[in-house]
C-alpha cells in the first residue's frame, strides 16, 4: 500500500508539472502571433545547403511580420532562429531536454525549455499559422505527421504545411501516392494537405495566399476546437 501511495503521489506531481509547463508556455508565447514554425534536422550544419535555405526563409518570414518558432536546437533549427533574429519579428526557441543532440542555439529572442514532448508539440500547433518542414529525421517526420493527422481528422483548422527540398521528400511523397493511396489507407485528397515548394519567396507567398480571405488568428470556434487536442 505504501508503494502504491508513493506511485500515486509521483504521478500527481508529474501531472502538476505538465500543467505548470503548459501554463507558463501559453503565457510567454501569448504575444508571438502570427508565427510560423520551421522544423528540420539538428544534424545538418552550416556547410549544408539546406542551412542557408532555412536561414533565408526564416529571415523573409520575420521581415514579413511572422515570429519564427523552432525547436531551439542546433542544425536547421539554429538556421531558422538565426534568420529570424536578423529580421523584424521575434525568434522563438521551444527547446526540449534530451540526453543527446539538443542544445539551445544562441539566436533566440524568446527561449523556453520543455521537459515533455507533447506539451512542446501542443505549443507549436497552438501558436503556428503555418509549418515549414525542412529535411530532417524522425523528429521532423513526427511533427509533420502529427500536423497532417490533426488537420485530416478535423481536430485543428487547416493551415499551410510546406515541405522544402523536392529531392529529399520525393521518395516519401511517391510512397504516399503509390502505396498509401493505392492501399486506401489515406484518401487521394490527403496529399493536398501539404505543398512542396523550394523557392523561399514562394514559401512566404503560399502562406499569405492561404490567409488571403481571412485573418491569421484563429476564430473563436477554432480556438474552442484547440481545447479538444
Amino acid at each position: 500500500m505504501k508503494h502504491q501511495s508513493l506511485v500515486a503521489a509521483r504521478e500527481s506531481w508529474w501531472m502538476f508539472n505538465i500543467i505548470a509547463e503548459m501554463v507558463t508556455a501559453s503565457e510567454r508565447l501569448a504575444g508571438v502571433s502570427p508565427a510560423v514554425a520551421i522544423f528540420g534536422s539538428a544534424r545538418l550544419k552550416a556547410d549544408n545547403p539546406f542551412y542557408a535555405t532555412t536561414e533565408i526563409i526564416a529571415r523573409k518570414l520575420s521581415d514579413a511580420g511572422f515570429s519564427v518558432l523552432s525547436g531551439g536546437g542546433p542544425g536547421l533549427m539554429e538556421a531558422a532562429n538565426k534568420g529570424a533574429v536578423a529580421g523584424k519579428s521575434p525568434s522563438v526557441g521551444l527547446n526540449i531536454v534530451l540526453p543527446f543532440e539538443q542544445g539551445g542555439n544562441g539566436y533566440q529572442d524568446v527561449s523556453m525549455m520543455f521537459q515533455h514532448f507533447f506539451a512542446r508539440k501542443t505549443m507549436f500547433v497552438k501558436h503556428a499559422a503555418a509549418y515549414v518542414v525542412m529535411p530532417g529525421g524522425f523528429g521532423t517526420l513526427d511533427e509533420l505527421s502529427e500536423a497532417l493527422t490533426l488537420i485530416q481528422t478535423g481536430k485543428i483548422r487547416r493551415f499551410p504545411v510546406i515541405l522544402v527540398g523536392t529531392e529529399f521528400w520525393r521518395g516519401l511523397i511517391d510512397w504516399m501516392k503509390d502505396t498509401m493511396v493505392t492501399e486506401k489507407v489515406i484518401n487521394p485528397g490527403d496529399i493536398d494537405l501539404f505543398k512542396l515548394i523550394d523557392d523561399p519567396d514562394q514559401v512566404v507567398a503560399a502562406i499569405f495566399d492561404h490567409y488571403a480571405d481571412r485573418g491569421f488568428m484563429p476564430s473563436p470556434d477554432e480556438r474552442a476546437l484547440e481545447m479538444t487536442l
